[in-house]
């Protein structure tokens, strides 16, 4: 007898998983007690809710997108003024050291 432990990476496991849940779906569509017609009629009422429900968090998600890209411009152009100023407040600065220095 081999004592040696089998180990499963964690994607194998993952794509196992994903095909039992898929092979489960299909089983479930062959072997449904309700007719053909009334099965796809329910699967197009579903797909329909999904894509709706899938367009409304799409525009959520860009509403925050464009909501946080002003956010970033907004800092962006505050941190832009504080560097400038900084900036000239050195230039002065240097300019009078310079002319204290060699005057």
């Amino acid at each position: 007898m081999d004592n040696r432990e089998t180990q499963c990476s964690g994607p194998a496991v993952a794509l196992a998983f994903l095909g039992g849940a898929v092979a489960g779906v299909v089983a479930g569509l062959l072997l449904a007690p309700k007719p053909g017609a009334e099965t796809r009629r329910a699967l197009k009422r579903y797909a329909r809710r999904a894509e709706e429900e899938v367009l409304e968090k799409a525009k959520e998600a860009r509403a925050a997108l464009d909501r946080a890209i002003k956010r970033g411009e907004h800092f962006l152009a505050a941190k832009t003024a504080d560097v400038e100023s900084a900036v000239k407040a050195g230039r002065e600065t240097m300019k009078e050291k310079i002319d204290t220095c060699c005057s």
